[in-house]
């Protein structure tokens, strides 16, 4: 990563780097977090989940999902060969969220169409994922927030990479807004056909920025090369890449 900018960390003095349009930084010798744009000290709760695997040991899971599920080839884990496997840590918001829609619609699937009305109403911790280029299936990746911890530089490999934020609190919260109501919107369509009218008040609980391991992993099968993403605090794979091409990250 080229380096365009840099400030010195008020904690251990080390320059911390970052590129244009990222707005959180961490210093990576010292793990203090600060706002680029005053200097000054991040004040929200910055958390980390902790990964579990070496450069060797990731290969396990990777091989797992090989050999199980359904779709792929019956020799994909004995003739892969694994030629990449890089350790990023991913900047989140976990925005904690009361939300509740009260709605009426038309349901048309019927003769005569009948106006029906309800609620929904559900507690989230809404992902949003705090790249504005990065490519990610948030929707796949089933944080385990129950394993994270306060944010400890110590516990970073020092091959790793670990990615700034060019998201704040604010945009966070209200992108998690959006894609709630956005989603309650998806959730009345399966019970009503035509929505006349639809009303989401939330309230939010809880706002914290989070890193999270992930391997960026490929490999390759029959000359041709696949990618595979898997949780590095679970060896779970978040989304991957299926000779059959019917499925990918990307």
């Amino acid at each position: 990563m080229s380096i365009v900018e840099e400030i010195s960390c008020s904690n251990c003095g080390a320059p911390i780097s970052f590129e244009p349009g990222e707005m959180i930084a961490t210093c990576k010798y010292c793990g203090y977090t600060v706002v680029i744009e005053t200097g000054k000290a991040f004040t929200f709760e910055h958390s980390m989940l902790s990964n579990k695997y070496d450069e060797t040991e990731v290969e396990e899971p990777v091989e797992t999902w090989m050999r199980t599920g359904f779709l792929k080839p019956s020799d994909l884990a004995k003739k892969s060969k694994i030629i990449e496997k890089n350790l990023v840590y991913i900047p989140f918001w976990v925005v904690s969220i009361d939300a509740e829609s009260i709605y009426k619609g038309i349901f048309e699937r019927i003769t005569p169409p009948v106006v029906k009305e309800g609620k929904i109403k559900k507690k989230y911790n809404w992902l949003v994922l705090a790249r504005r280029a990065t490519v990610f299936p948030t929707k796949e990746y089933d944080v385990p927030l129950e394993g994270k911890i306060s944010y400890d530089f110590r516990k970073v490999e020092s091959f790793a990479k670990v990615l700034n934020s060019e998201i704040d609190k604010n945009e966070a919260v209200e992108l998690a807004k959006q894609e709630i109501e956005a989603h309650h919107r998806y959730l009345i369509q399966q019970d009503v056909d035509r929505i006349i009218e639809m009303k989401t008040e939330v309230d939010v609980n809880q706002t914290v920025y989070l890193h999270a391991p992930v391997w960026f992993t490929k490999y390759e099968y029959k000359g041709k090369t696949y990618e595979l993403l898997v949780d590095g605090a679970t060896g779970t794979t978040i989304k991957g890449d299926i000779p059959s091409g019917k499925f990918g990250i990307f």
